[in-house]
């Protein structure tokens, strides 16, 4: 076992402690390097191993799609919650999942649940279907094709080689 498993989480803690306590009295230099030490090695076993970036570029791109997206689905949902109650037709949509890595499937889940109108509900069991709440829907294959090209793909690109 290694002394410092997390080394930045052991720095980060540290740091946070004191910046926490605004000193550096050698009292709280000691407490905060013991649970700078402690917190990590007794955690530890919950750490799991971080996802591979394969495109990191892509970040930044899908980044600014999801933000306009954000954007454009809050006027959106704005004029239909404003607008009259017979406008608005929500519905559950199943959208299968090309995408394998966890990571990627809770980012897109994220993702979906960010954008207004939208609420990513569940994965199926074999996590191969995300079940999609939509506040207007009208065309059910045309949000599947939205969601996997907009938001799947560069997850893929992202996550996957």
């Amino acid at each position: 076992m290694k002394l410092l498993p997390q080394p930045l989480i052991s720095a980060m803690l540290f740091l946070v402690w004191l910046a926490l306590n605004n000193t550096i009295h050698p009292a709280h230099i000691l407490l905060g390097a013991t649970l700078a030490l402690a917190i990590p090695l007794l955690t530890s076993r919950l750490m799991v191993n971080a996802p591979t970036i394969k495109q990191p570029l892509t970040i930044i791109v899908l980044g600014i799609i999801v933000l306009i997206d954000i954007v454009k689905s809050n006027i959106t949902v704005a004029r239909l919650i404003l607008g009259r109650e017979d406008n608005i037709d929500s519905a559950f949509v199943w959208v299968p999942l090309d995408v394998s890595d966890a990571y990627a499937k809770v980012a897109l889940a994220g993702i979906i649940t960010m954008t207004p109108g939208t609420l990513s509900a569940e994965f199926s069991e074999d996590g191969k279907y995300l079940l999609v709440h939509a506040l207007h829907v009208t065309e059910p294959d045309a949000l599947v094709a939205a969601i996997k090209s907009r938001y799947e793909l560069p997850l893929m690109e992202i996550f996957q080689s």
